[in-house]
């Protein structure tokens, strides 16, 4: 049979690879600048613009979306074409998704810094962003699954499963969690709230973990691995039930993140039951991978990939097992909010991400360009100076973090051992500093392995595409038509696979979340709570824009310690009108769900201006600049009139009166202000915010002082 010559479109790969190395720098850098602001307030800058609150959802997006997943479409890039033995469907499209990418991420470095964000951790972006980024996933997806249709090899290998799983879920994710009404340009408010909205977050948060951090690098470990050793991978049928198990299970797990919360017991029990299944799936896959690089040790061993792989798969053996230990409830009460989680998340995406990445890089980039590596002294050094320093991240945030789970919960006499929430943290900073260094010895062989994957290009110089024969199309017209191809697809199980797969992430998620979307359980329910007022729905949106839920919760757990400490534990009815909940994932800070009254207004603007003189060992930067800064009223009627459509109960005459409502508390609020020698213009947005933080838990806790007052009588 004739061959038919033709080339691999190797100019993509070559541009994502870039692209990774450029963003995968200013992810981390963004990262030490961050770890040291929280021990470090003067690294705040004392500018809104570089707080820790707006760096931090910055820094997470980068590495993510930035880093992470551009060496992940480069890998695909690379990897899908030799395996379909056949060039892209369509350059042009190839293309509009890079810079497409490449612009979605200028433009979450430029919105994010400027507190345009959701509040959602991980899909902070804001909601014209986030139509961008389904648009050019579609693009993506489109073009990936037109070259599925017209391949030249009828067997999908596994890392093709994957991929097409990594498709599939990001884009059903990202469309359910992103479901919001716009106010703005630059405004929207999330679809679902309080309890529905965290369950929905999570149910996004621990599967963006699983199919942008894990699925796309299994099928990249699948790939690269066996060529790097020259050897098949060590079980194929192995990874077929690898790939199955696991994109079924992870999307069950996601309500380990609310465990102790507001959200039904009946789900909690389902994530623990879930991530304890991961294991399983997660373990043979780790040891599918370490068991292919074991059959070439010896002839591999000086290879930089090898080292790579190999410690990225040890880190996620690690990861996958913290994830179930985690999920325990008695685990789960110590770790949670605490810097083991911190560790957790880093020890994956610095270890099993940032390792893979690399060692996939070192193999790649001499084969794509055709010359060898420019140094394997210096891709050694890389390893282990960036290994010595994910161990000085990971470890101490391990001990901060079981340190403050225990002393948090201390009580001596029946009384808190340590009522001084801050003077905790005060007592780990030491630790902090030791993840500053570590996450700077990271960056530093990042920054080598940067350095020596670019000698490595450049003196390779211009490289054309790889030229490869294959058996050429049985009928070239017919898979030149678009109808064509995708019948060929589906006769072929292409299609059939992504079915299947949209089938086995689909149904967990239905089931967790569907009960709580279409039913509103009254077990909870506040019969006293209120609509926030317009100033204080303002006031929300300011929190939201610097970031405060970053380092504050609005949860009190069912604890006796955290009832002690902060007041009467949260109901899932407080959060009705919590359009999106606010949370949160961890406490840099004490919680503030009962804050509402327990300070005065003096209190609260003091704290503001320089967080140090309420509470002196806060590391908490200044917002000064919010008692300059004038409150924009312009959308607020209309900020009313979307909350209206999602449910909450605002009457047509409170939206017609809602900048006269605005102004009257403003008054009051700087009324009361000036009688304490503090003058201030009433429209400024710091009155705003001070609205909002004497409303928080007020209708829970006033709930229960009566309920308290009904069992006495």
């Amino acid at each position: 049979m004739s061959l038919e010559r033709f080339r691999y479109d190797d100019d993509i790969v070559k541009k994502f690879i870039i692209a990774t190395i450029i963003w995968g720098i200013v992810g981390m850098f963004v990262g030490v600048i961050i770890a040291i602001q929280l021990f470090f307030r003067p690294f705040n800058f004392d500018t809104p613009w570089l707080t820790f609150g707006r760096l931090r959802p910055l820094h997470t997006s980068a590495v993510i979306f930035a880093f992470c997943l551009n060496g992940v479409f480069a890998g695909i890039y690379h990897s899908s074409q030799r395996l379909l033995k056949t060039r892209m469907y369509s350059d042009f499209l190839s293309k509009v998704h890079f810079w497409g990418w490449q612009f979605i991420i200028v433009l979450a470095a430029i919105t994010l810094p400027l507190g345009l964000s959701t509040s959602k951790e991980y899909a902070e972006l804001e909601w014209p962003i986030a139509l961008l980024i389904a648009l050019v996933w579609v693009i993506f997806a489109f073009n990936y699954f037109m070259t599925i249709a017209v391949r030249r090899e009828k067997v999908l290998y596994v890392s093709i499963w994957f991929y097409i799983a990594t498709i599939i879920s990001i884009a059903l994710l990202h469309i359910v969690n992103h479901i919001s009404l716009p106010v703005s340009l630059f405004k929207s408010y999330s679809a679902y709230s309080g309890v529905r909205d965290a369950l929905v977050q999570w149910w996004y948060g621990h599967n963006a973990v699983a199919f942008v951090l894990t699925t796309p690098f299994l099928g990249l470990g699948y790939y690269y691995i066996p060529k790097l050793v020259n050897r098949p991978i060590y079980s194929y049928r192995l990874s077929i039930v690898h790939f199955w198990s696991l994109i079924f299970i992870y999307m069950w797990a996601g309500p380990h993140h609310l465990q102790y919360t507001a959200l039904p017991e009946w789900l909690q029990t389902v994530g623990v039951v879930f991530s304890v299944m991961l294991l399983a799936p997660s373990w043979g896959g780790a040891i599918n991978f370490i068991l292919t690089i074991k059959s070439a040790w010896k002839e591999m061993k000086d290879h930089p990939s090898t080292k790579f792989f190999f410690a990225s798969t040890i880190f996620y053996l690690i990861a996958t097992f913290e994830g179930p230990l985690l999920s325990f409830k008695d685990v789960n009460r110590v770790a949670h909010y605490t810097d083991w989680i911190i560790a957790h998340v880093h020890g994956g995406a610095l270890g099993w991400n940032g390792y893979l990445i690399f060692a996939m890089f070192y193999w790649l980039v001499p084969k794509i360009y055709k010359t060898d590596l420019y140094s394997n002294k210096l891709a050694n050094i890389h390893f282990w100076i960036s290994l010595v320093g994910i161990l000085v991240y990971i470890i101490p945030m391990w001990i901060a973090g079981i340190y403050l789970g225990i002393v948090r919960e201390s009580i001596t006499d029946g009384v808190l051992t340590y009522p001084n929430y801050m003077e905790m943290v005060k007592s780990i900073l030491p630790y902090h500093y030791l993840r500053a260094i570590g996450g700077s010895l990271y960056l530093v062989g990042f920054i080598i392995g940067s350095y020596m994957l670019y000698k490595t290009i450049k003196k390779a110089g211009k490289v054309p595409d790889t030229e490869v024969e294959a058996v050429p199309f049985s009928n070239i017209e017919h898979n030149k038509n678009a109808f064509g191809s995708l019948q060929k697809a589906a006769e072929n199980l292409g299609l059939v696979m992504g079915m299947l797969s949209l089938v086995a992430v689909s149904i967990g998620g239905i089931i967790q979340i569907l009960p709580l979307l279409i039913t509103h359980s009254t077990e909870e329910r506040i019969p006293t709570l209120k609509p926030y007022s317009p100033l204080e729905l303002e006031g929300r949106d300011i929190y939201i824009r610097e970031g405060c839920n970053n380092c504050h919760t609005q949860m009190v757990r069912t604890f006796k310690e955290e009832v002690m400490r902060y007041g009467p534990y949260s109901k899932a009815g407080e959060f009705e009108y919590d359009f999106p909940h606010l949370w949160g994932s961890k406490q840099t800070g004490p919680d503030l769900h009962r804050l509402g009254k327990k300070y005065g207004d003096l209190w609260h603007y003091n704290h503001m201006m320089d967080p140090t003189t309420m509470t002196p060992n806060s590391t908490m930067p200044k917002y000064d600049w919010l008692a300059k800064d004038l409150l924009d009223t312009s959308y607020t009627s209309d900020k009313m009139k979307v909350m209206a459509k999602l449910g909450v109960p605002y009457s047509m005459e409170e939206i017609e009166n809602a900048l006269e409502s605005l102004n009257k508390q403003a008054s009051k609020i700087k009324n009361g202000l000036s009688t304490q020698g503090v003058n201030i213009s009433s429209h400024s947005e710091i009155i705003a915010l001070i609205a909002y933080l004497q409303r928080l838990g007020i209708d829970g806790k006033e709930a229960e002082e009566a309920h308290k007052e009904g069992n006495k009588k």
